[in-house]
């Protein structure tokens, strides 16, 4: 139980390192000044791929459930991340969603009735003061307007999350990932037409290359494992896993940009993987001795991948032995 645990953190881990790299691509791959059309190419070409693969259709209640949670966690959350992408530098834009684990919390205690324990709070304040080292010390622009996208995306993927949990998900990852992205790419487009129009010139070959990356692995793959981590692991981890994100942003920044990393900035980056390593190592439980017959169930543990299964906690027992 304790490595199909181990597996689904690593597995969810993939996508904010992914995301890390949005922000370099958007600025040197993609046409400037277009972030509505990005977060739209991007959205609609992944999930068509995806609802290509999967061949499958929300039913029922899914099918406003499915905008819903597009919105949130596709269309105002692209929106959001590349304006904030275009007006700030590439690592303060990924910093600013370090304040999401803490919303979480918030909102699963709100929202879902659940306890807010010191640990969840310590490693998500931890995070955050490892990212503001990281932004106070940062020779860098802040502009109003691209923080508060960035603090709106947060909030906006922050309720997504919460909804995924209290909903469930009716199919594997794959499928809902589909109805998703699909739903807010579509959400996105009449926005798109309406505030910035078609391009004037046509894309360019880096262009499209930029695209064809944001999509096919920063979207379609990254919010597949994504999703399927935050319908499988308990709600406060995939939230602080997202602090990876503005750690390689910096990373990137640094290797491939030339920006500079100052001593306090390491600092910040040593805190936050701190904070994630006490959030992530499931903590010793002190229950009662398990009946006999039950130390060595035989009962298979949960498949990551079946979206019915009940949620990965390590340490946990089978379900007859409690």
């Amino acid at each position: 139980m304790l490595s199909k645990y181990l597996a689904l953190v690593i597995g969810t881990a993939i996508a904010p390192i992914l995301w890390g790299s949005t922000y370099l691509a958007t600025t040197t791959l993609l046409p400037a000044d277009r972030p509505l059309l990005a977060a739209t190419l991007r959205a609609l070409t992944a999930g068509v791929l995806l609802l290509l693969t999967c061949r499958r259709l929300p039913h029922g209640a899914w099918w406003w459930r499915s905008w819903v949670l597009g919105s949130l966690n596709i269309a105002a959350f692209f929106a959001l991340l590349f304006v904030a992408a275009y007006r700030l530098p590439g690592g303060v834009a990924a910093m600013v969603g370090a304040i999401q684990p803490l919303l979480v919390t918030l909102l699963a205690h709100r929202v879902l009735g659940e306890r807010v324990t010191t640990r969840s709070v310590l490693s998500a304040a931890a995070g955050l003061a490892g990212v503001a080292l990281i932004v106070l010390r940062a020779q860098a622009r802040l502009d109003t307007l691209g923080l508060l996208a960035a603090v709106g995306g947060a909030l906006s993927m922050a309720s997504g999350i919460i909804l995924i949990k209290r909903w469930g998900q009716p199919a594997s990852p794959l499928v809902t990932t589909s109805w998703q992205l699909v739903a807010g790419g579509l959400t996105l487009a009449p926005v798109m037409l309406a505030f910035e129009g078609l391009p004037s010139q046509p894309l360019t070959m880096q262009n499209l290359s930029g695209y064809a990356y944001l999509s096919i692995l920063g979207t379609a793959v990254a919010y597949v494992l994504w999703f399927r981590g935050i319908a499988r692991l308990p709600t406060r981890i995939p939230p602080i896993l997202g602090l990876l994100s503005p750690v390689v942003a910096l990373l990137l920044g640094w290797l491939l940009a030339g920006e500079a990393l100052a001593a306090a900035q390491i600092g910040g980056i040593a805190i936050v993987l701190i904070s994630i390593a006490t959030a992530v190592v499931p903590a010793r439980r002190r229950g009662r001795a398990a009946p006999a017959g039950c130390a060595r169930s035989a009962e298979p543990a949960p498949s990551a991948f079946d979206p019915q299964a009940r949620p990965i906690t390590p340490g946990q027992p089978p379900a007859r032995c409690r």
